[in-house]
């Protein structure tokens, strides 16, 4: 933390949390009665709510994407970066809200809070939640704020795809959307990349068929070693070799299989740092949820025609070494809006961070962000445009 809060954060948060006792329907076919959802906002909305922006988050985000917690934060939230006073989602003129989705483990009714019904911690018994359940969740909380409207929605890598799902769920509430790194359905590799991840977990001796919480441990093998292979998926070749090249711990091999690379250290690292703040059902929740998405198996393999129902316009955004969603899967997108008769503007980043390029601000990204909503804000009253 700074000794001083930057004049272009939004400074110190406090998350809230949105009790809804009206029972959801899940695309599983179980129901939740009641649940919870933790949020927070940035900037104010206006007189007739229509300044509102949505956050969509990705597989490990959350909640916090701007701003502290308290002074004694490391580091801010997950996209401070691009929210805040003159920030390309400029908080003096929009109203932000991002949320913990269902099945999170960061405050959201999800694996690791207490089923009502029970007593327990729900752990493995908490149903599959889906892309489709989460927007009608984030839909409900929007209902909360009266806002009818969203002035857009934003969303990177899986929060991409619930961006792509608003528009054709609910094309009436949104004016804009923002999908970057994303992808209209996950390849065959990537499903493959997942159910790797998701049997490193379930073959730890300590998930205990993910009900772990009552043996009081987890699984920190099979969660370490799912998020080492999916943080490489998250980089490119080039990012890698430039932070750690061939380095090594020491002059000459050793011989034996401690760590001796730098890029050995980083990745046990990564995956031990994330065990201790990420949840092990939370994570398989959150892969299937990315696997069952695809939107066009409802027309039949047609995007463009699923699409033809979106009312919004449209920025879309990949990275040149993003080779888990390549600049190719977010063609498609923009090949089925452009049939289907819709208002989209798209750029291809050169970047050489891979997917997590969407997380760096990048000037020509931020740039293209930052217009995109300018226009966006043009429509707004005149007090915030």
């Amino acid at each position: 933390m700074p000794d001083t809060i930057p004049v272009d954060s939004v400074g110190l948060v406090t998350p809230q949390v949105a009790q809804f006792d009206t029972p959801l329907v899940l695309a599983c076919g179980q129901t939740l009665p009641t649940y919870q959802l933790i949020y927070e906002t940035y900037g104010q909305l206006n007189a007739d709510a229509s300044n509102a922006i949505l956050i969509c988050h990705a597989l490990s985000g959350d909640h916090h994407a701007a701003g502290y917690h308290s002074m004694d934060d490391k580091k801010p939230g997950w996209w401070d970066t691009a929210i805040g006073p003159g920030k390309p989602i400029d908080t003096n003129i929009f109203f932000v809200i991002s949320l913990n989705n269902l099945g999170g483990c960061n405050g959201s009714t999800g694996p690791t809070t207490v089923n009502p019904e029970t007593g327990k911690v729900w752990g493995a018994e908490f149903p599959m939640v889906t892309v489709e359940d989460w927007v009608e969740t984030q839909a409900r909380l929007a209902d909360r704020f009266g806002i009818q409207k969203f002035a857009a929605i934003v969303g990177g890598s899986l929060g991409g795809m619930q961006v792509l799902e608003w528009s054709v769920r609910y094309p009436e509430r949104l004016s804009a959307a923002a999908i970057i790194a994303s992808a209209p359905k996950l390849s065959t590799q990537n499903i493959a990349f997942n159910e790797v991840a998701r049997q490193s977990i379930r073959r730890d001796p300590e998930f205990f068929d993910g009900n772990y919480q009552d043996h009081d441990t987890i699984p920190h093998n099979g969660l370490g070693l799912a998020r080492m292979l999916g943080h490489i998926t998250y980089l490119s070749d080039d990012s890698m070799g430039n932070k750690f090249g061939r380095q090594m711990r020491h002059d000459t091999y050793q011989y034996n299989y401690e760590v001796e690379f730098e890029v050995e250290s980083y990745l046990r690292y990564q995956g031990e740092a994330f065990t201790k703040r990420f949840d092990a059902n939370t994570y398989m929740l959150m892969t299937k949820a990315l696997d069952y998405f695809d939107p066009a198996a409802r027309e039949g393999g047609d995007l463009a025609k699923v699409l033809s129902k979106a009312q919004c316009e449209f920025l879309i955004v990949s990275f040149t070494t993003d080779w888990r969603f390549s600049p190719e899967r977010s063609e498609e997108i923009v090949d089925a809006l452009v049939r289907s008769g819709k208002h989209v503007s798209y750029t291809k980043i050169e970047a050489i961070e891979g997917h997590d390029a969407f997380l760096f601000p990048l000037p020509r990204y931020m740039a293209a962000l930052r217009g995109f909503l300018s226009r966006v804000s043009k429509r707004l009253p005149k007090e915030n445009a």
